[in-house]
């Protein structure tokens, strides 16, 4: 600070208590502050004295002993949180509609990823981004987690799987479990004592040896907290339930067994929960049954099953098992629509006319036969050659189908059209082929029908003013009843930044996408996936397209939702594997009988909680498809492939191989020709000597470079990257072939 002589007080005041605020940490007397001030007469020290004893009294500072003062706590304090980034430093996320707080490295105390922290905001000279450190941690998102055992003599050390737990685990020999070095193991977070590098845990689990199959997918499980088994009293009450169809409860539902039902579904499905049936009117009208599994006649609230059900939220798919949100009597019995077999159902049944157009609609509980179980694979070679079981309602189903996703896409439904990948496995679970899942018009035409069932469903439980004459089974509303919240599936619109951000990339390559109309911006949007299907910047573009979009939740406060198109939406077609469809057949049955289900906060917490545990389930999934493709590449080291630049950091390239959707990474400092620079703005790594560029989307050669099984990376390079090294390979593999 400049050097100050004979300042008037009123200046004195502001200057102190900024240089206060500034070390708000520390206190001073007024020689120290003097001093550091640069204010060295004694005229001048006195009025330092005397702002200090005015600061005092306006509260504006402190007195923290006799004649040492210290600005009163004016930090910023907030709670979120926090996000960690792989090199340490982190973001806290404290809602929607607050900027995110960058944490630096070194600034985030004993904090794990994910964690609800209070943090101190504050921003630095010149800077405009909100910046900050933690605290203290409020809450625990997670005290177990799963890595690698490095043992020593005297102690051990845990390396996490997850790269952004950023910090290594001390473990006592004592607490080791027994385990050996390099194995797999659960451990327990236990403390992280103050001024130490490492936080302490224990071994709880060990799990075997890394890079072997199960143990490698019961890692994942453990890493994300999904369960092993039910326990045994959750099968012990899955086994004592009453699973007979019996005359008595037949008796209180609408029957459908006489009318021409089947299911369609993966051919690998073990579980069915939905079915359609179908049959013609005497007017000439079709009548559509939605037929749900009703897994709320065995699924009673409050029971050590409905516990169970209520924690695990929903089943989790991975790529070799599934870890199911129920007990196999209920998932893969009694509420499963098998073939030739009397079921309970939750229905939603459509009068549709010619034109799909609903006439009439009905909800309730119903009785139901299914003549016949389908594959996607059947019904669609039924669709293409207008031959086999069921033909003439197979295609009337397809035709009223389509009719429906025609008046959909009008109205702003967005269609991405991702494949999905699956490996075949051997009988040790080793990938021995990769394969793509994609929609064809048997997929579409069982969607459409779900869809229309989940958004009606919606409207009946949430739209005002309803025709009473569409209240389905039961009597008029009673007054005087307090009416239910609704569990409804939404999805917000993007924001006019990341369509904007959009827009501008787009743009280079001759599209646009319109900001500001909801409806005209999801056509722009389907148009453009349309436009650049089989072109260069496809993959680029539809991957910049999907991330423009927020994620969907579920919540008892509607706003529609936006990829859909929908004003109501929910979901109620599922319930042997989400939670959420379960609560909306209460909450349908509670409509119908005129009962309340549950209040409005309780089920905005099961809202949020399923969210939640839907966000790990898809976590999980992927890190399970990314060990796999990590395996599948193991034996294909020195391999050249076709790939597409589908990520830019500053850290490198991600590039996914063409042919099977396996994702690696081109390290920066690996790029030998240059020193390449990151453009973030335009998604690309720029050549500082040469001006070469590699963009988001580019099509490239590259080179199986390293196969890490234990952190799950693939690393590669491009074809012409080291010659040298090309050379060895092409020796390798000539001496192969000579071989």
């Amino acid at each position: 600070m400049a050097k100050s002589k004979k300042q008037p007080k009123r200046y004195l005041f502001e200057e102190v208590l900024t240089f206060l605020k500034h070390n708000s940490e520390k206190s001073f007397n007024y020689k120290q502050l003097g001093s550091a001030m640069e204010i060295d007469n004694e005229g001048d020290r006195f009025a330092l004295l005397e702002t200090l004893e005015e600061l005092k009294h306006q509260g504006f500072v402190v007195e923290t002993e006799i004649g040492k003062y210290q600005a009163k706590d004016v930090k910023t304090y907030q709670s979120g949180t926090i996000d960690f980034t792989t090199n340490g430093s982190s973001y806290v996320i404290i809602s929607p509609e607050v900027p995110d707080v960058f944490i630096p490295f070194g600034k985030s105390k004993d904090a794990f990823h994910g964690d609800l922290v209070k943090i101190n905001i504050f921003n630095r000279r010149g800077n405009s981004k909100p910046e900050g450190e933690v605290i203290e941690v409020i809450k625990r998102a997670k005290t177990r987690f799963v890595g690698t055992i490095q043992i020593t003599p005297k102690f051990a050390f845990v390396v996490p799987d997850f790269m952004k737990l950023h910090v290594d685990f001390f473990v006592k020999s004592e607490d080791t479990l027994g385990a050996k070095n390099g194995q797999k193991v659960l451990i327990e977070f236990e403390k992280w004592e103050k001024g130490t590098g490492n936080p302490n845990a224990k071994v709880i689990e060990v799990l075997g040896n890394a890079g072997e199959h199960e143990t490698e997918m019961h890692a994942i499980m453990a890493q994300f907290g999904l369960p092993m088994v039910f326990a045994p009293e959750v099968e012990a009450a899955a086994k004592k339930l009453a699973t007979e169809i019996t005359p008595e409860e037949i008796a209180k539902r609408r029957d459908f067994r006489s009318i021409t039902t089947f299911t369609i579904d993966p051919v690998d499905a073990k579980d069915f929960d939905d079915a359609l049936s179908i049959q013609k009117l005497e007017n000439g009208n079709w009548e559509i049954g939605v037929h749900i599994a009703d897994v709320t006649h065995y699924l009673k609230p409050n029971t050590i099953l409905d516990k169970e059900a209520v924690n695990r939220a929903t089943s989790v798919y991975l790529v070799d098992r599934c870890v199911p949100m129920l007990p196999e009597v209920l998932s893969n019995f009694a509420c499963s629509l098998r073939p030739h077999e009397e079921k309970y159902c939750f229905s939603a049944v459509f009068e549709m006319d010619n034109d799909a157009q609903i006439q009439n609609q009905w909800f309730g509980k119903t009785v139901i036969y299914s003549d016949r179980r389908f594959s996607y694979e059947e019904v669609q070679l039924i669709i293409e050659t207008e031959q086999g079981d069921y033909v003439k309602e197979i295609l009337t189903l397809d035709r009223l189908a389509k009719v429906l996703r025609k008046e959909r896409t009008s109205k702003g439904s967005i269609f991405f059209d991702k494949a999905e990948v699956k490996f075949t496995l051997d009988d040790a679970g080793a990938p021995t082929g990769v394969y793509f899942k994609t929609q064809k018009d048997a997929h579409k035409l069982i969607e459409d029908f779900m869809l229309l069932a989940n958004r009606k469903v919606a409207e009946f439980l949430g739209k005002p003013k309803r025709d009473e004459s569409q209240q389905g089974q039961g009597k008029k509303k009673e007054s005087g009843k307090a009416e239910n919240a609704v569990v409804y599936r939404v999805h917000d619109v993007p924001k006019d930044d990341k369509l904007m951000e959009l827009n501008n990339f787009v743009a280079r390559f001759g599209y646009s996408v319109a900001v500001g109309n909801k409806q005209k911006t999801a056509q722009s949007i389907n148009k453009l996936l349309i436009d650049v299907k089989d072109k260069k910047e496809q993959s680029m573009i539809e991957l910049l397209a999907v991330r423009s979009m927020p994620k969907a939740i579920y919540t008892t406060k509607n706003s529609g939702h936006y990829g859909l198109g929908f004003d109501y939406y929910t979901h109620f077609t599922s319930p042997i594997r989400r939670y959420p469809d379960v609560m909306v057949h209460r909450l349908l049955e509670a409509k119908l009988e005129h009962h309340l289900y549950l209040k409005a906060d309780e089920l905005e917490q099961l809202c949020k909680h399923s969210s939640d545990m839907e966000k790990l389930a898809a976590e999980a999934e992927r890190a399970s498809i990314k060990y796999k493709q990590v395996e599948y590449l193991t034996d294909k080291i020195g391999q050249e492939f076709k790939g597409v630049i589908s990520g830019v950091t500053e850290y490198g390239l991600f590039v996914e191989i063409i042919e099977n959707k396996c994702e690696g990474m081109i390290r920066v400092r690996d790029m030998k020709d240059d020193s390449y620079s990151f453009d973030a703005d335009n998604y690309r790594m720029v050549g500082r000597r040469t001006g070469r560029i590699y963009s988001l989307g580019d099509n490239v050669n590259i080179i199986v470079r390293r196969a890490d099984l234990v952190k799950k990376q693939l690393d590669f390079e491009f074809v012409n990257a080291t010659p040298v090294k090309q050379e060895l390979i092409r020796n390798e593999k000539r001496y192969k072939k000579r071989k």
